[in-house]
């Protein structure tokens, strides 16, 4: 299996804990952020301060999974994504689920359940513009360093039924459970599903820990990085500090938002759809939708 690493000769044998250098802190200027990306060209590349290190990786990597947030995050963008444009910070997003964080330059609303971007016909695609995501911290698998990443797990790769010992990620957690094990207990292979249609991540454990990588494991829970990396978003880990447009919504105010927490929010209601003189399918269930009743 492939792994991302910045020498040439992968096959160096390395120092079996880190070393301390006098060059680092003489030469560190600011807060050094690393992390994983995913490509839609089915590649995986290792990113220092928003800036990529070293060549892309095909189709799979091994890593060790060291932080989550206890929930499932969402993050908003009101522009369409173009590669061609300069990245932006989000308009909103919530680490929990639960509502705008604080930092947010553009909340659309006091709650993310009363959010009019939550509702299903929200986005251009027909579903819901607040979208799913977990931030994840990781260690690289045979990285010796300890370094931690952040890695981002779209909605796609978070939901649904795995087979065997492969899942998407929320199934993946459960299955290890299950079998008496953990995230970050284990070696995962993270890989692309090479039989869907869009870009999506699949979760396998490879074997258990050594306990020189536990070692390594313990060592990164408790560096700063890795609660850093799971509560801030991708734009923000790469150092982007570009602000968004602003929303066609107005934005609440804090009086507005403790005065819409004080009263019982109803959940929102689907957009109505224009009637057709065609006749009508049979609906397909929402991603968000499944989402729910599986929950």
């Amino acid at each position: 299996m492939s792994d991302v690493t910045i020498f040439k000769d992968s096959t160096a044998v390395a120092s079996s804990a880190p070393r301390k250098s006098a060059m680092s802190q003489i030469l560190k200027s600011s807060i050094t952020t690393r992390r994983i990306q995913t490509n839609t060209n089915g590649t995986f590349k290792r990113l220092l301060n928003g800036d990529q290190m070293g060549d892309a990786v095909r189709g799979e990597i091994d890593v060790i999974i060291v932080g989550a947030l206890s929930d499932i995050s969402r993050v908003y963008y009101k522009e369409k994504y173009d590669p061609s444009k300069e990245a932006t910070l989000p308009n909103c997003w919530s680490n929990l689920g639960d509502k705008p964080e604080e930092a947010s330059s553009d909340p659309q609303s006091s709650t993310c359940i009363s959010c009019p971007q939550n509702i299903k016909g929200s986005s251009d695609t027909g579903g819901r513009a607040c979208r799913f995501q977990r931030r994840v911290a990781l260690l690289l698998a045979n990285d010796p360093s300890g370094d931690v990443y952040q890695f981002n797990i779209p909605a796609k790769s978070l939901f649904g039924k795995g087979s065997g010992n492969t899942h998407p990620f929320e199934s993946y957690v459960k299955f290890l459970r299950a079998n008496n094990e953990a995230a970050d207990t284990v070696i995962t292979t993270i890989s692309y599903n090479l039989n869907a249609d869009s870009m999506e991540l699949l979760f396998t454990p490879v074997r258990s820990l050594s306990d020189e990588e536990y070692n390594l494991v313990v060592a990164a829970q408790e560096k700063p990085e890795t609660k850093r990396y799971i509560e801030l978003t991708v734009a923000q880990v790469d150092k982007v500090e570009k602000a968004p447009s602003t929303s066609r919504f107005q934005r609440l105010d804090r009086t507005d938002i403790m005065a819409t927490a004080a009263t019982t929010i109803e959940e929102p209601k689907a957009r109505k759809k224009k009637k057709t003189t065609a006749s009508k399918a049979e609906p397909t269930k929402e991603l968000a939708d499944i989402v729910e009743e599986w929950e």
